[in-house]
């Protein structure tokens, strides 16, 4: 099944949806100590493997991280060759100056704010279903 490559589509269909729990982005060597099914993500870089978890985990791991962040999933199905979607909610954010981290996965993309923006988020990004 692919995803929605129309951005007009995309913006009125999405529901972003605010995941429960803190998480932060954390760096390590390597893996091999980190239970897989509690990895939100990762990515392989030259400095090391980056690791998104639950603050809890991280802290269960003593792992250092310097922001905690809230997790907000858009609820359609973006396909990765879809255009414009990623910079139509970056806009409104950096608009309202709150940063975020963004990970597009196979069927919806992921957006990592600021805990204490979270709520401002999720209803700035609602605005741009008009």
């Amino acid at each position: 099944m692919s995803g929605e490559k129309n951005l007009a589509i995309l913006l009125k269909n999405m529901k972003p949806q605010l995941q429960t729990g803190d998480f932060v982005f954390c760096t390590v060597s390597n893996s091999y100590k980190i239970d897989l099914s509690q990895i939100i993500g990762s990515f392989k870089e030259e400095e090391g493997i980056t690791l998104i978890l639950s603050k809890v985990y991280a802290d269960e791991l003593n792992l250092e991280y310097f922001s905690i962040m809230s997790w907000i999933t858009l609820q359609v199905h973006s396909a990765l060759e879809a255009v414009g979607l990623t910079a139509a909610f970056s806009k409104v954010l950096a608009e309202n100056n709150i940063s975020c981290n963004v990970v597009a996965g196979y069927y919806h993309d992921h957006i990592f704010v600021p805990k204490k923006d979270a709520d401002k988020a999720v209803q700035l990004l609602y605005s741009l279903k008009s």
